[in-house]
Parts: structure tokens; sequence; C-alpha cells
């Protein structure tokens, strides 16, 4: 059993949410004590996105791209990830590659 492309997208995002807050309780001064809350928060769900991308990859839900893209890279930017998916769907939408022969 695997999630749809459509979840991993989803969870995609909200990972790169959480990022994105962490980057900004990072920088902003006096937030300092939610960079725990966050920084876990990061670290859980990278590894999460890791098990559900590889669970993906092998059931043929998502490509062996965009799964690396996610755990490899989503562990120091998830906005990559992220980006894949929407890059994934724009490639499906447009249909199959026509041949040229």
């Amino acid at each position: 059993m695997s999630l749809s492309f459509e979840t991993l997208k989803r969870l995609s995002f909200t990972h790169s949410a959480i990022y994105l807050t962490l980057l900004v309780v990072w920088i902003v001064p006096g937030l300092h004590p939610l960079e725990f809350v966050f920084g876990m928060a990061h670290g859980l769900g990278w590894i999460a996105m890791c098990v559900l991308t590889l669970a993906a990859v092998r059931a043929r839900v998502i490509p062996l791209r965009l799964g690396i893209a996610v755990a490899v890279i989503g562990a120091v930017g998830p906005f990559v990830g992220s980006y894949e998916f929407v890059r994934e769907e724009r490639r499906r939408a447009a249909g199959p590659p026509v041949s040229t022969y």
C-alpha cells in the first residue's frame, strides 16, 4: 500500500512550509525557543518523507528522480522536492512523449 501522488505532493509542500518557518525562527530575534520545535518537525518530517517516497518509488507512484530529490536533497532543501512534484505534475499533464520516428 502506498500514498497517492497528490498526497505525497501535499506532504512535501507541508514539509517545505515547516522548513521555511524554521528558517524564519532562526533569523528573527526572540523566536529562538521555537527553533527546537521546528527543527524537530523538519527532521522527523524528512525521515517520514524518505520512508514514504521510498515506498512510492517501489510502487511506481513516483519516478526515481522525484524520490531522490525528496529523500537526498530534501534534508537541506525541501523546496527542491516540492519543485520536483510540480515539475512531475506538469509532465504528467502533458501526456506521453510523442515519438518523432
